[in-house]
C-alpha cells in the first residue's frame, strides 16, 4: 500500500474527528497541520464544552443550527494565527468559516462535501488559497 499523501492524511484525521460530533444531522470534523505537516489540532462541530442541551434541543434541525459551533471555529481555538498551514474539513467551509481561515493565514484547505451557498471558492481565489475537494481517503464508519 502506498504512503498517504498529506491531503488524504489530513482528511482521514478530519473524518475521525467528525465521529465525535453530537449533532445527529450533520457531523463535521476538521484537522490542522503546521508548516512541517505535523498535526496541531483536530475538532468537530457541536455545542460549547460542558453545555448540556435542554430536552428536545436536537429535535428541530433548523432551530438548533444557529447554536452549533462549527468545526473550523473549534479548530482555530487550538492554535495561533500563522501556526497552521493546512486545514482539512469534512464539509466545505461556509463563508464565515472561510473568512476566519483566511484571517488565520491558512494556505491550503481540503474539504470532502460541498457546502451550499458558500463563497469559499471566491475567497480562496482572491487570497491565493489552495481549496480542493478530497473524497478518496481511508475512513471508518460511525459506530451505531
Amino acid at each position: 500500500m502506498a504512503r498517504l499523501d498529506i491531503p488524504r492524511y489530513a482528511m482521514a484525521l478530519a473524518h475521525v474527528a467528525s465521529l465525535r460530533s453530537e449533532d445527529p444531522f450533520r457531523k463535521v470534523g476538521a484537522a490542522a497541520l503546521d508548516w512541517d505537516n505535523r498535526v496541531i489540532g483536530t475538532a468537530y462541530n457541536g455545542l460549547p464544552p460542558k453545555f448540556e442541551a435542554p430536552a428536545g434541543f436536537w429535535d428541530d434541525r433548523d432551530q438548533r443550527r444557529k447554536f452549533m459551533i462549527h468545526a473550523e471555529v473549534n479548530l482555530c481555538s487550538l492554535f495561533r494565527r500563522g501556526e497552521a498551514k493546512l486545514v482539512a474539513v469534512t464539509a466545505q467551509p461556509c463563508t464565515s468559516c472561510m473568512q476566519m481561515l483566511c484571517a488565520y493565514g491558512i494556505k491550503e484547505i481540503f474539504f470532502r462535501d460541498p457546502y451550499p451557498d458558500s463563497d469559499a471558492l471566491d475567497l480562496a481565489a482572491l487570497y491565493g488559497i489552495r481549496l480542493e475537494q478530497v473524497v478518496d481517503y481511508p475512513h471508518v464508519e460511525h459506530p451505531e
